[in-house]
């Protein structure tokens, strides 16, 4: 039976039950007398291995049953909880999810996983799986892999050469090579030792693949397969000639043992699918069964398709609104009733045919907040902190291309949380707060934006610190600093490389960050505030556009060339008089309902060509980015339009204040401007 047609359900049915795992293991450890729970990951566990034994990934489905031992020991009270069982379940799910994303990505969902199956044996027989010393673990695994370095990882061609070489005489050897812990080229030790190897014999395989070694995406050591006529002492001295290398392991391949081993691990996946089989068609989970009333099955009222299908069709719609723009505009020449009301009508029709394809495209948040307990609960533990995260609107929607965005930015905020927000425990107590920290992570719908809150109830911003260590930075000079509201003051911790930690750790430290974080959010066309106040806590707030293919902009001209401002970033439009404009610090202002608002000539920024006279009176689109306002002064008002947000492509990365372009009714190109550029 071909399985390909079936591969792409199982991944995601896949995902679905390990974030399933993921969720009410999450729930259990904060109410472990609850067995239903264990009940649940229990059937979501049987589920996947089921599913794995049939498509063929073996260990995938081995790894899965040796962890649903440990969850039927548990609902049948045989085995405690602790913190320690968690962590290892944890990390099972961790790598189980790691076979299922290479199986996503064409691989053949392999991983080792001898660790994480020899502690929960130990969790099954009783005993705790952190017992053995790491010294005792390290040897043993150094062992394994001496033993065993590819055994059974040949693919058929490999295993055909290997036979084939004994076969005429050959010997055949898997090499440990071992680099020094102060080697800078790697790669280049790597091509040395393959040089020295080539010219002794045949190299079968190595391990990390040959693209990963020239990449240097591996540690000190890497392994290679050989077969050669010399013996494995002759190879040995030859290595170690290599300048660099540090140790180097030969051991020769007993390819009758293996062969041996692969049939018989080969009979135990065949056993364990006869018995699957069997199992299928046995009643199972009697006692659940008796206390459950029959469930009808609901019938499934959706259907899976292809992101790409959807681009495609999102790509032929923006075609559409854009052929629908030239029929307005043909209609308004020739001022004919009867096309007039057929393309009012059309108007209508796309109009909702465009609500029900942006629909289709909306991803609810939880695809991304999903991912946050496990890390919140395992980074707690790192910073030996209690913390609860809390989430809410997790259901709300946002554009498929913003959510494959938004990941790390909240990622960074959340640690963010956790390392400068929420306290220690006894700093907590100490204060008169709850032990537990408590972080919010809310999202929800105004207007045609969504709003991501990330609120803390840790130790707030110090202003005074941030200011300290801005001038410290050279990010500002006193005088500036002693003009800035508290607003502006906490923004200093989206600079690049500021950070107030005082020691480098794997959280935080290093500076990057939180600017990585403004950059992303302003690129998908939103927007990132604080407001904080000090030992109550934190609220970073994230404004992001519903979709980012087609949006409503002012459409204005200069001179004769047209451009789209974003109605997302306009404030209002005015018409000034040339006189109203004055100049402060080289830069021509106006007087605003009493504020001091900087005026852009969007015709001198652009270089626009002139060819008409300046008349008296100036047209202004007032914009925001946070906080900040700038006039932009154009020639004149066109219009409020929806158009179709087009790329500008490889070769126009660098076009100063522009983020793409549009096709207009008339087949002009207008070119769209990012006010975020333009505002400083």
């Amino acid at each position: 039976m071909d399985m390909n047609q079936y591969l792409e359900v199982f991944i995601e049915e896949s995902k679905e039950h390990l974030q399933t795992c993921s969720e009410q293991l999450l729930v259990l450890e904060k109410n472990p007398e609850d067995l239903s729970i264990v009940n649940e990951i229990f059937r979501s566990a049987h589920t996947l291995k089921g599913m794995s034994a049939t498509m063929g990934y073996e260990d995938l489905a081995n790894l899965t049953h040796k962890m649903e031992n440990v969850l039927d020991a548990i609902r049948n009270s045989q085995i405690a909880l602790s913190p320690e069982l968690f962590d290892v379940i944890f990390l099972a799910v961790d790598d189980l999810e790691a076979m299922v994303m290479s199986i996503a990505e064409g691989g053949d969902g392999k991983r080792n996983v001898k660790d994480v199956v020899h502690q929960l044996e130990m969790i099954e027989k009783g005993e705790s799986p952190f017992s053995s010393t790491i010294a005792e673990i390290a040897a043993a695994s150094a062992i394994l892999e001496k033993k065993e370095m590819f055994a059974g990882e040949y693919d058929e061609f490999e295993w055909t050469v290997l036979q084939q070489s004994k076969d005429q005489g050959f010997n055949s050897f898997e090499i440990s090579i071992g680099l020094r812990e102060d080697c800078l080229l790697k790669a280049a030790r790597v091509f040395m030792v393959f040089e020295v190897l080539e010219k002794s014999g045949e190299v079968i395989k190595s391990h990390p693949p040959v693209e990963l070694l020239e990449e240097e995406q591996f540690d000190r050591q890497f392994m290679v397969t050989m077969v050669t006529t010399e013996s494995g002492e002759e190879i040995k001295k030859k290595i170690m000639k290599v300048t660099e290398v540090d140790q180097v392991v030969v051991n020769a391949l007993d390819l009758e043992s293996m062969l041996h081993a692969a049939n018989s691990n080969e009979d135990k996946v065949t056993e364990i699918l006869k018995q699957e089989s069997n199992n299928a068609l046995l009643p199972t989970d009697n006692d659940d069964k008796k206390n459950q009333a029959p469930v009808k099955p609901a019938s499934s009222k959706t259907i899976r398709v292809n992101i790409e299908r959807l681009d495609i069709l999102m790509n032929l719609f923006e075609e559409l609104v854009i052929d629908r723009g030239r029929l307005d505009q043909i209609s308004r020449d020739l001022d004919n009733q009867e096309l007039h009301e057929t393309v009012e009508r059309m108007s209508r029709i796309t109009s909702d045919l465009q609500t029900i394809v942006l629909n289709m495209r909306m991803v609810p948040v939880e695809t991304v907040f999903n991912r946050f307990p496990k890390m919140v609960r395992q980074l707690a533990r790192d910073l030996n902190k209690k913390v609860n995260l809390e989430i809410n609107g997790a259901k709300t929607e946002l554009d498929r291309t913003v959510i494959d965005e938004i990941g790390d930015p909240l990622v960074h905020l959340i640690r963010n949380a956790m390392d400068h927000g929420i306290e220690t425990t006894e700093e907590r107590l100490a204060k008169g707060k709850n032990e537990e920290g408590k972080i919010l992570l809310k999202a929800y719908h105004s207007g045609n934006h969504v709003f991501i809150e990330i609120e803390d109830d840790g130790a707030g911003i110090n202003k005074d610190r941030v200011l300290n260590k801005a001038l410290s930075n050279g990010i500002l000079t006193k005088e500036t600093a002693a003009t800035l509201t508290d607003k502006q003051i906490y923004e200093l911790i989206f600079a690049s490389g500021f950070s107030t930690a005082e020691t480098i750790s794997d959280v935080s430290g290093r500076g990057v960050g939180l600017d990585v974080v403004k950059n992303t959010i302003e690129s998908l066309g939103g927007s990132v505030t604080i407001d904080s106040k000090e030992n109550e806590g934190s609220i970073f707030l994230i404004q992001l556009p519903l979709t980012l293919s087609i949006i409503s902009v002012m459409l204005v001209a200069i001179q004769n060339e047209k451009y789209a401002i974003p109605l997302s970033s306009i404030i209002e439009t005015a018409i000034i008089k040339k006189a109203d404009i004055m100049n402060a610090h080289n830069q021509q202002v106006i007087d605003y309902r009493g504020k001091v608002l900087p005026l852009l000539f969007l015709k001198d920024i652009f270089e626009v060509p002139i060819s008409q006279e300046e008349e008296e009176s100036l047209s202004v689109v007032i914009v925001r980015k946070g906080d900040k306002l700038a006039g932009l002064v154009v020639d004149s008002f066109i219009g409020q339009l929806e158009i179709v947000l087009k790329s500008l492509g490889n070769y126009l990365t660098s076009a100063f204040a522009i983020s793409g372009a549009t096709i207009l009714g008339d087949g002009q190109v207008a070119l769209i401007i990012d006010c975020n550029t333009l505002i400083h």
